[in-house]
């Protein structure tokens, strides 16, 4: 039973700052702690619940921000940046079960801290076949695509309903409720670890027995993407696979889930020319 998780950092119990999230800022060790936390509770959740490997992908910032071996269980470490499928780099189809963990809600969407979808100094706003999206929402096209069931999101009240759309039988565990994109009402740092304990060993168990069906994902998918300018919008139409659909944005869309998703990566870095900094 192989488990892959994508762990973010803005959706973890007690993050509420920039500063906890970058490093070299004041209140990065504290962040690093809090997240090192839920990544190691869904890690001993899964092994609880019958996992026999598992691998984490780094999805946050310059994505190096753990010690690999303060991981527990002796989880492999993907780490490090330019990764070809970014947050999902590491899954393929050999997976049992993918988890989410520390994720937050979209740029567009209601207030969720520290929120935004991948780069906010250049996307406003993504829809996935029509559905307003987040990050959780773009990175189940490479579940998908391996046909791998999303099992487990962790993170506030707004990322769980984001997720809704897309997979419904995940287990949910949200640590903290989001009162504003920069305060939020949190579990204590205990409590939110022993609940994404217990969820990550039901979804693990869940995903054995069959009961967590794929992505709910309709193909051809279609991603549609809008940017802060119109400058970035063309300069995103250079992609292969994506189209220009407005002054400010894009449509990509294809029968293989991944090649979206790729081309959404490829956007992301692509249009980083024409932040304007």
């Amino acid at each position: 039973m192989r488990v892959f998780i994508s762990f973010d950092m803005e959706g973890v119990a007690g993050i509420v700052d920039w500063s906890q999230c970058r490093a070299g800022e004041s209140g990065y060790a504290e962040g690093r702690a809090l997240l090192l936390g839920e990544v190691n509770a869904a890690i001993d959740g899964a092994l609880a619940g019958g996992a026999t490997e598992i691998v984490c992908n780094d999805a946050h910032g310059a994505m190096n921000n753990l010690n690999p071996a303060d991981l527990h269980g002796h989880a492999a470490y993907i780490a490090g940046r330019h990764k070809p499928l970014y947050m999902m780099e590491g899954l393929d189809g050999t997976f049992d079960a993918v988890f989410f963990v520390g994720y937050h809600g979209s740029i567009s969407g209601l207030s969720s801290v520290l929120s935004h979808t991948y780069n906010p100094s250049v996307i406003s706003r993504a829809s996935l076949n029509g559905v307003e999206c987040g990050e959780s929402g773009i990175n189940a096209l490479v579940a998908l695509g391996h046909r791998v069931p999303v099992a487990l999101v962790t993170g506030d009240q707004v990322t769980m309903s984001e997720a809704e759309p897309f997979f419904k039988e995940a287990e949910q565990v949200p640590v903290k409720r989001s009162v504003t994109r920069f305060a939020a009402a949190q579990l204590h740092p205990e409590e939110a670890r022993s609940l994404i304990r217990a969820g990550a060993e039901a979804a693990v168990r869940r995903a054995a027995a069959g009961s967590i069906g794929l992505p709910s994902i309709a193909l051809p998918a279609r991603l549609d993407v809008d940017f802060q300018t119109a400058d970035m919008a063309q300069v995103a139409s250079w992609v292969k696979g994506t189209d220009r659909s407005g002054t400010r944005s894009v449509r990509i869309s294809a029968d293989d889930p991944v090649a979206v998703y790729r081309s959404f990566v490829a956007v992301t870095y692509i249009t980083r020319v024409a932040e304007g900094r």
